[in-house]
């Protein structure tokens, strides 16, 4: 979906990197697979076809976060109930 995005952060030695992935266009998805030794991430169209790939060494990946994008509000949605802390 248009807006979905992953975010990768790699270790470059010493140093930290971020790169992201978006879904640039409507009807188009954000793929996260792994295996091998390597993260790949893929922006591919409806029909599967890859737009954009990015290939990272497993290895160097300290954290991949996806973040979905925002939907409307809907009618029938419940109201989040926000998590209580304990003392």
């Amino acid at each position: 979906m248009k807006g979905d995005r992953v975010e990768v952060v790699i270790d470059a030695g010493g140093d930290t990197r971020t790169y992201e992935i978006e879904a640039t266009r409507a009807g188009r998805r954000v793929d996260v697979t792994h295996g091998r030794g390597v993260v790949e991430v893929t922006e591919s169209t409806r029909g599967g076809t890859p737009v954009r790939t990015a290939r990272f060494m497993s290895g160097r990946v300290l954290a991949l976060v996806e973040h979905p994008a925002a939907r409307p509000v809907l009618e029938d949605d419940e109201p989040v109930t926000p998590l209580r802390r304990t003392a």
